[in-house]
């Protein structure tokens, strides 16, 4: 492009997606499909799982209930950088216009939406890792998350392990030897290499999980209970914030299941606490949990339901933070972006659609002192949609 070639809306917002684009992480590993479904329906969109039957065995008709079960994802999230130009700046080749403009504000733009699809951890109920010790070798790193997702029937395809700056380089120094990088690789934001059949990224975005309050020895407060909620006691008594929301603990004698052949996999299965629980004057505890305690039927998630008494077990220290490093399949999570409207009475407009990113750039004029207000605005909305194909790696 010659020097005085103006640029153009049409140059510059794909100049800015293109950025945007090559500078997610998360976000460009996760469920990007739907984005054609919202001009259709509104704000919320209902994603129907796939239903799940059991194997029955003899000629006897065992007609199965179809479930449907679902999940949803809500467009929410609008964020925006915003920044001014000279109309004599849009003289600029693209290239030097792009360093010094579109670069510094996009860049903090695809931070924020790897946060918040990263964001969603707190769903997620596997957990592996030593709370407190940096993984710092395959033994510690990759096999444990990886073994974790073939006993959860995982799929092998597309497996992306995302690690916060201390366990990557940590668990990079440990595994020396195991990769060379080919120079034929794309030049990938913070990619490090693929090992155990996960591609191993770097993102600061990873999120901190400060433990609850929990004291005293917890139990389980009666035998064969099913569902979403555990009724404990032995608690410290008057705990507010006793387990936090994203915390993960065990029930002794109540193992996760294969969901293909529902057989044990001799692993404790690991609960998520999803709603903040609290002791009351006597030290009972009803904890709302995921995945369910399903001890039979297609939806199986446990080898048998709790013994009363039955001790529990909290992953990490009370009051203790902790990192939430994520591996995963792409059908984890969901992010949709939404094509926002182009308003007329602005002198500069345009919209871009990249591999599912959706951006908008306008520009005002200010007469007066011959600057241009600029904002560039991405739409969207995250969610989880399959926690079972992630796994968290603690450290």
């Amino acid at each position: 492009m010659s020097n005085n070639q103006v640029l153009t809306p049409s140059i510059i917002s794909k100049e800015t997606l293109l950025i945007l684009s090559n500078n997610l992480v998360a976000a460009s590993k996760v469920n990007r499909q739907f984005e054609n479904q919202f001009a259709k329906i509104g704000t919320t969109l209902t994603v129907r799982k796939p239903n799940r039957y059991k194997v029955t065995s003899g000629p006897g008709l065992q007609i199965q209930d179809s479930v449907e079960p679902s999940t949803s994802i809500t467009i929410s999230n609008q964020k925006h950088v915003d920044f001014q130009f000279s109309s004599q700046e849009l003289t600029l080749v693209i290239e030097e216009f792009s360093e010094r403009y579109l670069k510094p504000a996009v860049e903090p733009l695809a931070n924020q939406i790897d946060y918040d699809v990263i964001g969603n951890w707190p769903s997620v109920f596997n957990e592996v890792g030593t709370p407190g010790t940096l993984p710092n070798s395959f033994a510690t790193g990759i096999q444990p998350v990886g073994q974790r997702m073939d006993e959860g029937a995982v799929p092998q395809a597309g497996r992306v392990m995302i690690l916060n700056p201390a366990a990557y380089w940590s668990l990079a120094a440990g595994l020396v030897g195991l990769y060379v990088q080919s120079v034929s690789e794309p030049a990938l934001k913070g990619y490090l290499a693929k090992i155990g059949n996960f591609e191993i990224y770097l993102d600061q975005n990873i999120q901190n999980q400060t433990v609850g309050a929990y004291a005293g020895s917890g139990v389980v407060n009666g035998a064969s209970q099913t569902g979403s909620s555990l009724v404990t006691n032995g608690w410290t008594a008057s705990i507010t914030g006793l387990l936090n929301v994203g915390d993960v603990f065990t029930i002794a004698g109540v193992f996760a299941v294969n969901p293909q052949n529902r057989q044990s996999t001799g692993a404790l299965q690991n609960f998520v606490v999803t709603a903040t629980a609290n002791s009351d004057g006597s030290g009972n505890s009803t904890i709302s949990i995921y995945p369910p305690i399903t001890p039979t039927g297609a939806y199986q998630t446990v080898s048998n339901s709790p013994a009363n008494s039955a001790a529990i077990t909290v992953k990490g220290t009370a009051n203790t933070t902790y990192a939430q490093n994520l591996a995963f399949v792409k059908d984890a999570f969901g992010l949709v972006t939404v094509p926002m409207e182009l308003f007329d009475g602005v002198d500069f407009k345009a919209r871009q659609e990249y591999k599912g990113i959706s951006l908008r750039i306008i520009r005002a004029y200010d007469v007066n002192n011959d600057v241009a207000p600029c904002r560039v605005d991405v739409l969207y909305g995250v969610s989880t949609f399959y926690p079972e194909l992630a796994v968290r790696l603690t450290n």
